[in-house]
């Protein structure tokens, strides 16, 4: 005879996936009440507006619930899946709305476009990106997150954060300059491969 599960909230993180992918709505739940507040918090960090981050974390745990069998353990937390899970909901509704195309700010010294060409030339050089690039420079330069808040959203030690965000800020300074072709020694292969998480 197969013992019962444990109650929920005596339940670990991956015991509470399990029982979601099995379609055991009071182990979605127990998740919500356990990393809910968290999602929550960074939503009104990268959206502002409350009715956008309820619903994007409602549907955040609707994805967990369709593709709970997906989660791998050995790749990241439960906690970690569900952050990229809704971050990735979070950036779907900024690229949505019309008006979320701010001015691009250099991260070691921040200085605001001058004018609406500059806008628009910064918003061409943030598209000219890879889409890891691209995410990490909306979400350090459009919406303000910190190296460390970065590296808690995506997963990536700060270290590599920091070299990627350069590396991209180096791709677009080429790109305004009209120099299309990627210097090799600031390429995002060559500076990953030479870090250690």
């Amino acid at each position: 005879m197969t013992p019962a599960p444990p109650p929920a909230d005596d339940a670990s993180d991956e015991a509470l996936i399990q029982r979601v992918a099995g379609g055991h709505e009071d182990a979605l739940r127990e998740l919500h009440r356990r990393h809910a507040r968290l999602l929550y918090a960074l939503g009104h960090r990268m959206l502002r507006q409350r009715e956008d981050v309820e619903t994007c974390v409602q549907d955040a745990f609707m994805n967990a619930w369709r593709h709970a069998a997906r989660f791998d353990p050995s790749r990241a937390s439960v906690k970690t899946w569900l952050v990229s899970i809704a971050h990735h909901r979070f950036l779907q509704e900024l690229r949505d709305r019309p008006d979320t195309a701010l001015e691009l700010e250099d991260w070691d010294a921040p200085v605001a476009a001058p004018d609406p060409l500059g806008r628009i030339l910064a918003g061409r050089a943030v598209q000219a990106l890879d889409p890891s690039q691209r995410e990490l420079v909306e979400l350090a330069y459009y919406r303000g997150h910190s190296h460390s808040e970065l590296a808690a959203l995506t997963g990536l030690p700060v270290g590599t954060v920091k070299s990627r965000l350069r590396a991209a800020l180096d791709r677009m300074r080429r790109h305004l300059s009209g120099k299309a072709q990627p210097d090799p020694s600031t390429a995002p292969d060559a500076l990953e491969g030479g870090e250690h998480p």
